[in-house]
């Protein structure tokens, strides 16, 4: 697989494009505050880490406290410990990609009517109710699945997506259905339409999440190690 992106700023340009925003740059480090971005209000954080203090510190401050810094790990932990109150949480991975991943894999894989939309509510209800990305939310655009024998098996959504940059999010699978590639096929199916209509795609995986982060670099994602911090006060 070739065409995997590692450009550092990405997560900057999803948070800026295509919804209000407050851009601020210090010295060599520029944050992006953004409302209701993957199911949370963020700080998407970039560039030198202690340039990046005042940023996330001026905009916690404009924007309130239940905003969440987050960008590369090690960038994260200096606002952490430089400002009271801020606290990392949990990491995980910022992953994207920049070339067109189609495969005969995701041949199978077509985006759902409204009628899959809603077969596809109750996976979440069982299998994934943690999920930011559900249908029916505000900033999910688009469903993709896959169907077998007993019904909708697989899904992956194009949600809060920006003018260059598309966000995939919301993946499951039906446990009878797993070790068989359908989540990595809906995954690859809508990677592809993101890259092509917005020139990469994105999305962010927990840390521990072995099989997940495998099965995206399967279809050509790159990965960044990220941490987000949160307001305890």
């Amino acid at each position: 697989m070739t065409g995997r992106s590692s450009d550092p700023g990405t997560h900057l340009v999803w948070a800026a494009q295509g919804r209000p925003a407050r851009v601020r740059r210090h010295g060599a480090a520029a944050a992006v505050a953004a409302r209701g971005l993957c199911g949370r209000d963020r700080i998407a954080v970039a560039g030198d880490a202690e340039d990046a203090v005042p940023l996330v510190r001026d905009l916690l401050a404009e924007s309130g406290a239940g905003y969440r810094p987050f960008g590369d790990a090690r960038l994260m932990e200096v606002p952490a410990r430089r400002i009271p109150g801020l606290v990392l949480t949990d990491p995980f991975y910022w992953m994207q990609t920049d070339s067109p991943c189609d495969a005969p894999g995701s041949s199978a894989v077509r985006w759902l009517d409204a009628a899959g939309e809603r077969a596809a509510a109750p996976l979440f209800d069982r299998w994934f109710p943690q999920s930011y990305a559900r249908p029916g939310l505000p900033g999910v655009r688009r469903w993709a699945g896959v169907h077998g024998g007993s019904g909708l098996l697989a899904v992956a959504a194009d949600a809060w997506s920006a003018d260059r940059c598309g966000f995939l999010a919301g993946v499951v699978t039906v446990p009878e259905a797993r070790g068989h590639g359908l989540g990595a096929a809906v995954c690859r199916f809508v990677a592809d339409v993101l890259v092509r209509e917005h020139g990469r795609a994105a999305l962010m995986v927990d840390a521990d999440n072995a099989p997940a982060v495998a099965a995206h670099e399967r279809i050509g994602m790159a990965k960044r190690l990220f941490r987000a911090a949160a307001t305890t006060v």
